[in-house]
């Protein structure tokens, strides 16, 4: 039974602020967790920095910000939503300000991981988010929170501009000053989500270390897991990846490869509530079974030998191929609540952890690929391969599940 099923009524308007409120504050917490994407160019400039160190300093806050979505989940379900996520922003904003303070490398490095903060703020936002709301509803108020991804193009379009005119330490600065007048905005216009309230008011014990992993030792969570690597991960990697396979490949200029990488997030982020309203009346395993049958053709299609691959052809499939993956990221978070509704912080965690990672992992795969084989095209044989693996398993274990005659929550078929 849903949380929300369990509390006195909420005033009408309360899940829906929490929820926009939520998105928007994600929204800038994207765009703070991505800043490197445009600032790191010009500090790899003024520093010299070779590309292995230009590769770890924009990694930096990706990897920092994967990693701690697990315990900022955690402190969620004992703490509250509304004092996690707003600390999480104030903690994010006061180290993206002392970036632009930053003189030597390794500062920036360390900086860096108090910016990977605001990327952990995705697991706040799911767990809680997600009680404001009943269980058939849970897949569009997902879908539209995560559709804050695209802060990243928020930072993609903006930061340039500012960047030229008054150089990446303003950048730093006023977006760090943003999030953290969003994170005071979140405090006072929000109310503690009900699942915290529920505690609250009955004295509930907060779980113990052990019960809030129990979950992590079902080979579902790890599954799960697998399917955002993918979904989410698989994403965020093209969005880094593309601007330097369209130069590489196509002979693109640097601008117009930006522009061809931004236009593939913005779509890529706002159709993931899309793909929660789809998983909401379709079900999130029809979605599942949906987004993978076409991204391994899309793939598939992908790693033919790019010479093969005509511009406009690339640019199509490498767009629909976004479409279903947005779509994907939202069923996957549909999920979550149906089967771990008292756990959503720390599985929800976990899974957003590995997509981050994925997001981390991937990039680097690619140029290791492109490195040992000399073909652009063989990234998109290593997510080909992610994809029919996970389609393979997702299959087998439905067909296991009704072999064994187990129940399967309604929202998740």
């Amino acid at each position: 039974m849903s949380v929300i099923e369990k509390v006195p009524p909420m005033s009408a308007g309360e899940p829906a602020k929490a929820l926009w409120i939520s998105t928007v504050a994600f929204t800038l917490c994207f765009a703070v967790w991505t800043i490197f994407a445009i600032i790191g160019v010009r500090i790899k400039q003024e520093l010299n920095l070779n590309e292995a160190e230009f590769g770890l300093l924009i990694g930096t806050p990706v990897l920092t910000g994967s990693l701690v979505r697990i315990v900022l989940g955690i402190w969620t379900g004992r703490y509250g939503g509304r004092l996690v996520y707003t600390l999480t922003m104030l903690a994010a904003a006061v180290a993206t300000f002392l970036l632009s303070y930053a003189h030597t490398y390794t500062q920036m490095l360390i900086a860096g991981l108090g910016v990977g903060l605001a990327g952990g703020s995705f697991a706040v936002g799911v767990a809680y988010v997600s009680p404001f709301f009943p269980a058939e509803k849970q897949g569009t108020a997902l879908g539209i929170f995560g559709a804050g991804n695209v802060g990243a193009a928020v930072t993609k379009f903006a930061a340039p501009f500012v960047l030229l005119a008054w150089g990446w330490q303003a950048v730093a600065e006023i977006w760090a000053v943003c999030l953290a007048l969003m994170a005071i905005v979140f405090w006072f216009t929000t109310t503690d989500d009900p699942a915290f309230r529920l505690r609250r008011e009955r004295g509930i014990a907060s779980k113990s270390l052990a019960q809030e992993f129990a979950p992590l030792q079902n080979v579902q969570v790890w599954r799960f897991s697998l399917y955002y690597f993918f979904a989410f991960g698989g994403f965020v990697a093209l969005s880094l990846w593309l601007p330097r396979y369209l130069v590489g490949v196509y002979g693109f200029n640097l601008e117009t490869a930006g522009m061809v990488a931004a236009a593939y997030s913005i779509p890529g982020s706002i159709f993931r509530a899309f793909g929660g309203v789809l998983s909401d009346k379709k079900g999130a395993r029809s979605v599942m079974y949906t987004m993978f049958t076409v991204s391994a053709v899309a793939t598939l299609i992908l790693s033919l030998p790019a010479a093969t691959i005509t511009p406009v052809i690339f640019i199509v499939v490498i767009f629909v191929l976004g479409f279903f993956m947005s779509l994907g990221k939202a069923a996957v978070y549909k999920h979550i609540p149906a089967y771990y509704p008292e756990s959503v912080g720390a599985v929800g965690g976990i899974v957003g952890m590995m997509g981050g990672l994925g997001g981390f992992i991937l990039p680097i795969a690619f140029g290791l690929l492109k490195d040992m084989t000399g073909l652009w095209s063989s990234c998109f044989l290593l997510l080909f391969a992610i994809v029919a693996i996970s389609l393979v398993w997702m299959h087998l274990s439905v067909k296991q599940l009704s072999r064994q005659g187990h129940s399967t929550p309604v929202a998740a078929t």
